[in-house]
């Protein structure tokens, strides 16, 4: 079994809501790793693992939530194939902390583990 297919079959374990949090921990990781300019292929592979945690969920979703999984599937593909220039600039790495974060909110809020109100 490969790693990924390993990964795969344990993710899948998990209901819909437990594996967006599983989403969202990983976009908050992203957040707090690119403070440290060491962590760049730990961030990248987050942010590959995100992906693939967004395809293998998104067929158990309702549309609305598919549709807001599909916006942030492509900010992840865009961040992977301009991930050499995003992390040589410490204002584009913030940028894109700043804006996992927010994402690692809204998955939490698509999921039903937070409250609305937050």
């Amino acid at each position: 079994m490969t790693y990924k297919a390993a990964i795969r079959e344990r993710y899948m374990r998990d209901a819909p809501p437990v594996r967006l949090g599983n989403l969202a921990a990983n976009l908050a990781r992203i957040q707090s790793f690119s403070d440290n300019p060491d962590h760049r292929d730990v961030v990248e592979s987050i942010l590959e693992e995100s992906a693939f945690f967004i395809e293998w969920t998104a067929q158990e979703l309702e549309l609305d939530t598919c549709v807001a999984l599909a916006e942030l599937q492509r900010l992840l593909v865009h961040w992977r194939h301009t991930w050499s220039t995003v992390w040589a600039d410490p204002s584009l790495r913030t940028e894109v902390a700043k804006q996992a974060e927010a994402w690692s909110q809204r998955v939490l809020l698509l999921a039903g583990l937070l409250p609305e109100s937050e």
